[in-house]
Formats: structure tokens, C-alpha cells, sequence
């Protein structure tokens, strides 16, 4: 979804606070406003997105006999985080080995019988058949022998494969298993991502770069987050090359800076991108000004006689503690910033 707002140097507008005596009544605290200039900004709809993130699945098959972390827990690189049944695997490395050390035998039985028929050989008691025949025994186990260890090393390696261990320190976002569940080859067991990597990925339309104002620091909205954690100004960003062929979008990625408090993968973001259409003058008030009384929207207005006279308005978009103001007040007139106050001076 796109909006549009004015953004740029709303967040350094001139609001003058000033305060105007009336006399028994007290003081009424009241501003002048004042025209700003802005840059025209469009609003795209992003989501935050880890930049490393992992889905964990099993290799082997098995029932999981161990599972010590919970969605939420943040794990060290190494870290076990689910053990699979292994008692077969470890009887095949067993036998793996087995079968490895009675190559290792015969080879060393071999490599004694060729010796002593080179020895016989020499001394011309035996055949050239004869000697040919037991070095090609001695070849043959020692073929053997690589064989039997490289099925042992094979063993030992998807004994490891029954331990799941985290590939890198993050923080467990899924998981969908439970103790005693069967674990299959290529079923995810659970999610990991890396908190200190996070980024915002937003689908442009191919004209919005285009229009992008080279330079211009491109604003992100958190409308989840506290007022002081929801916004953020940033100059550094990617667009992918390809474009996709149903919706003809590019996406926009932006890596967050750290710390990243509050902020997770999946959470809902705004990306506002300057552009090249018009900008000009406009004017903000203190939003604390601003009356509602049902479909009716107003600001005190003070008179000539310095008198606050309510007047209808139609506002624009918000930007922090300010808020635009379309139509029904002009630049250098005077406003009540207490609405409760201004209402009892009216009377």
C-alpha cells in the first residue's frame, strides 16, 4: 500500500512557543505558525528480516530423545540443541571399526608374506608368477584396508549427524518439534537467526527508484514500537537487479544499524522514499493543539481581541509531536496549545 507524506524538514521545523496573558484569567500558553519547507515522500509498506537466518532440519532419521531449548532462547555457536536416537548408528561405527582393524591385521600379514617372498625371489627359490602373485595380495589388502576405513570415517561422521548443534549464535524464532517426535531427512526441526543482523526488505515499484532523490536519507517507520523507537533515518541501501515478473516490483533492502531493541524479524515497517515530485511550503502545529469533537476537527485560535475562537481544519499526516494542517489557518496566526485551557477563555 502507498502513502504519501511530508517529510525532510518537518523534523527541524520552526514552532515558536509563546505565552499570552489575559489578564484575571492566567495565562494561556499559545505558538505561531509557521510555513516549513518539505520533500515530497512516499510510503511503502517493508518487513524486517534477518539477514542470517536458518531453518535447521534433520539429516538422518530417528526418534528425537533430547531436546534442551525453547522458542526464545538465545544459544552460543556449538551449542547441542536436539540429539536424535543414535544406538544404530553407533553399533554400524562400532562395526566400522571392527572391520577396519581386521584390514589393518591382514594388511600386516600381507606386507610380512610379500617380504618374505622378495627375500625368497632374490635368491631365485621361487617363481617370477610366484612373487607377482603375492605382491597383488599385498596391493589387494591394502586396497582393502582404505575401503574398510573410509566406511568407518563415513560411520563416525553420520553418528554426528544425530546431534543437531546451533551453526552460530542466534536466537531460536520456531520450533516445531517435541520430545519424542520422529525426526526424517529434510524435516525442519527448528529456526535460528542472528539478532545482530537485521534488515528491512521492502517491493518497489520499478519507477520508484527512479524518482528516488539521490542522497536524501531514507526515513523507516516502526508503528509497533514505543514513539522515541519508531523511527529511523538512513542513507545506505540495496536494490536487488531482478525484478519480479508478476507484480514488476524490485526490493529494496536496508540493513538496520545496532542495537536493534524491540525490533524482530516479521515486524511490520514503513519505508518513506523521497521523490522528485513537488514540494513547497506547508504548515505543522503542536498535535497537543489539535480539538476533536466528533466528525469536527479544530484549533483555538486566538483574535484580534486575543480572544481563542475555535476554527474548523482539515489536517494532513503526522510526524512525530506535529501534525499538517491542509486548510483553515495560515502561516503567523497565533494557536492556544492547551485546547482545556482555551475552552474556559472562550466563554
Amino acid at each position: 500500500m502507498l502513502r504519501f507524506s511530508r517529510l525532510g524538514a518537518v523534523a527541524a521545523m520552526s514552532i515558536m512557543y509563546m505565552s499570552a496573558s489575559f489578564g484575571a484569567q492566567g495565562e494561556l500558553a499559545s505558538e505561531i505558525v509557521r510555513a516549513t519547507a518539505s520533500t515530497e515522500s512516499a510510503s511503502y509498506d517493508a518487513v524486517v528480516e534477518s539477514i542470517r537466518q536458518t531453518v535447521i532440519a534433520a539429516q538422518v532419521s530417528g526418534v528425537i530423545v533430547s531436546l534442551p531449548v525453547r522458542v526464545g532462547d538465545s544459544v552460543k555457536e556449538g551449542q547441542i540443541l536436539a540429539r536424535i536416537d543414535a544406538r544404530s548408528a553407533m553399533q554400524g561405527s562400532v562395526a566400522g571399526q571392527a572391520q577396519a582393524q581386521a584390514a589393518r591385521s591382514a594388511l600386516e600379514l600381507a606386507t610380512k608374506d610379500v617380504e618374505r617372498q622378495r627375500h625368497l625371489f632374490q635368491k631365485q627359490y621361487i617363481s617370477q608368477s610366484a612373487m607377482e602373485r603375492a605382491e597383488a595380495q599385498y596391493k589387494a589388502t591394502s586396497e582393502q584396508l582404505k575401503a574398510q576405513l573410509a566406511q568407518a570415517n563415513v560411520a563416525d561422521i553420520q553418528s554426528g549427524f544425530y546431534v543437531i548443534k546451533a551453526p552460530y549464535a542466534g536466537i531460536i524464532s520456531d520450533l516445531p518439534i517435541a520430545l519424542g517426535d520422529m525426526a526424517m531427512p529434510g524435516k525442519p526441526m527448528l529456526t535460528i537467526f542472528d539478532p545482530k543482523g537485521l534488515r528491512v526488505t521492502a517491493s518497489l515499484p520499478q519507477t520508484a527508484i527512479n524518482d528516488y532523490i539521490a542522497g536524501q536519507p531514507i526515513k523507516i517507520e516502526f508503528p509497533g514500537l514505543p514513539p522515541n523507537h519508531q523511527w529511523l533515518s538512513l542513507t545506505h541501501f540495496q536494490v536487488l537487479p531482478t525484478i519480479d515478473a508478476t507484480t514488476h516490483t524490485s526490493q529494496l533492502r536496508i540493513d538496520l544499524p545496532e542495537p536493534t531493541s524491540g525490533i524482530s524479524p516479521g515486524l511490520f515497517a514503513r519505508v518513506w522514499l523521497p521523490h522528485k515530485g513537488a514540494s513547497g511550503t506547508h504548515l505543522y502545529v503542536s498535535s497537543k493543539a489539535i480539538v476533536r469533537r466528533g466528525e469536527m476537527t479544530g484549533l483555538y485560535v486566538i483574535d484580534g481581541n486575543r480572544r481563542p475562537v475555535l476554527r474548523q481544519i482539515r489536517l494532513g499526516k503526522s510526524q512525530g509531536e506535529a501534525t499538517e494542517v491542509l486548510t483553515g489557518i495560515s502561516a503567523g496566526e497565533r494557536i492556544a496549545v492547551d485546547p482545556a485551557v482555551a475552552v474556559k477563555e472562550a466563554r
